[in-house]
């Protein structure tokens, strides 16, 4: 490529995302609004951003990437030219009726064009089911994981990979991003406060220094409801493995930059063997 490499500039949401739908979607929009005022070139919300809580929401909340509800965030990705990464919702599954026990959602990352185009999308894989000292969760209960490894897509600031949350314990799906050509991937999260105090910055660094990409991950932060509390920490780290941007403990945007010049600096003064496919 002749000539300098572009920079972008990208907003990172981190919310407290609860069971009260229509004031998570009301916190969107505005966080929305304060990226573009801020000069993003995208914005990025955390996983499950528009319902947190239980069973029962989360199937009466599901959509469909086509619905109603993801047209208003295109809507609105196309209005300010600019990009948006709906970092999970909770996707309905074609065909299946709710018999008010079984039914299940998918947990889907959607990213949005500048345009209000949808450029990717992608369903949770690894699902979280852990028992904690103090805390059991099993995911598996609500949630069909996916059936397709996650994608790269050309976008304006880059080759862009598409994770979530636990995937970041998985290095093998991160290869498979750089070897099909990812330069930033995103991981919107909602670790819990436990193991987010213990493995979240490791788990960061480790995943983008080994790929060499950048790493934005916007997550879930604080007391959401009065059994669990998530870590927080959104953070933007570098293909050197560095953090360059970490939130504070509280709901709000943060900004980063993403540099491909730099990224090719790395790759290219660190080679590791990457077979591109």
């Amino acid at each position: 490529m002749s000539g300098p490499m572009p920079k972008s500039r990208i907003a990172l949401a981190q919310m407290t995302s609860t069971s009260d739908f229509e004031a998570n979607l009301a916190e969107a929009f505005a966080l929305i609004d304060q990226a573009a005022a801020g000069g993003a070139n995208m914005v990025a919300f955390p996983e499950v951003f528009l319902y947190l809580g239980g069973h029962r929401g989360k199937l009466e909340h599901a959509t469909e990437v086509d619905g109603p509800l993801v047209s208003r965030f295109r809507d609105a990705a196309r209005g300010h030219g600019m990009m948006i990464l709906l970092g999970s919702i909770h996707e309905r599954i074609p065909g299946r009726e709710d018999d008010g026990q079984n039914t299940k959602v998918h947990n889907t990352s959607v990213l949005i064009g500048g345009a209000g185009e949808i450029l990717a999308t992608y369903r949770k894989l690894k699902l979280f089911d852990v028992e904690l000292p103090n805390l059991t969760i099993k995911e598996s209960d609500s949630i069909e994981p996916g059936d397709a490894l996650p994608p790269v897509v050309d976008t304006p600031i880059g080759r862009v990979g598409l994770t979530i949350c636990f995937d970041l314990r998985f290095p093998d799906l991160y290869q498979h991003l750089r070897r099909k050509g990812a330069q930033i991937v995103f991981a919107p999260s909602n670790f819990t406060h436990p193991t987010g105090a213990a493995h979240w910055e490791i788990l960061l660094r480790a995943r983008a220094l080994e790929s060499q990409v950048y790493l934005a991950a916007p997550a879930q932060v604080g007391q959401h409801n009065a059994k669990f509390r998530s870590w927080g920490h959104t953070a933007m780290v570098d293909p050197w493995g560095a953090v360059t941007t970490l939130a504070p403990e509280k709901p709000g945007l943060i900004f980063a930059e993403i540099d491909l010049e730099y990224l090719e600096q790395v790759r290219r003064e660190l080679p590791m063997k990457v077979v591109e496919g």
